[in-house]
């Protein structure tokens, strides 16, 4: 009789159990509404040269059940500039963030920039932080006077 008692026991508590699971699966997850996941948060520009490519991407993906709008984007200083999707994004569907570093920058010092990006994806707007950096050269100067695609005159010849 124990034993049948306890199988009871046992099937009861397993029974509560998954139930108790589905009802959790009924709740909300974290992807209720529109949710924004990026492939990267941080691009290295790694040593570029003074006035090279500027532009690097981040992209992403809506990975939620709702529309998602990016509302605004903001650079840490006037020399990044970041350019992002007005229209919605879908479910299901990439966006891209393009962020424009000022590479005439001549201070042969490494950089770390930050772009702050609102989205709509809780009620008063929610904020993400996408960061570049990298080292840009000090520009190069010609020497004043001397051509730089032409032999020079005081070489002697052959």
């Amino acid at each position: 009789m124990k034993k049948l008692f306890s199988l009871l026991v046992a099937v009861l508590f397993i029974t509560g159990v998954s139930f108790a699971q589905a009802e959790n699966t009924a709740e909300p997850t974290d992807t209720d509404g529109p949710n924004m996941n990026f492939e990267v948060t941080e691009v290295d520009y790694g040593v570029i040269e003074y006035d090279s490519d500027p532009y690097r991407s981040f992209q992403f993906t809506n990975i939620g059940n709702a529309p998602l709008q990016v509302t605004h984007a903001k650079g840490s200083c006037g020399c990044t500039i970041p350019e992002y999707p007005k229209e919605p994004i879908f479910p299901g569907e990439t966006g891209e963030i393009k962020v424009r570093y000022d590479t005439k920058r001549d201070t042969g010092k490494p950089f770390i920039k930050r772009v702050t990006v609102t989205t709509n994806e809780t009620e008063g707007g929610k904020q993400r932080v996408l960061t570049i950096k990298g080292t840009v050269l000090k520009r190069v100067k010609e020497a004043d006077g001397l051509p730089t695609s032409q032999p020079s005159i005081l070489a002697p010849e052959g």
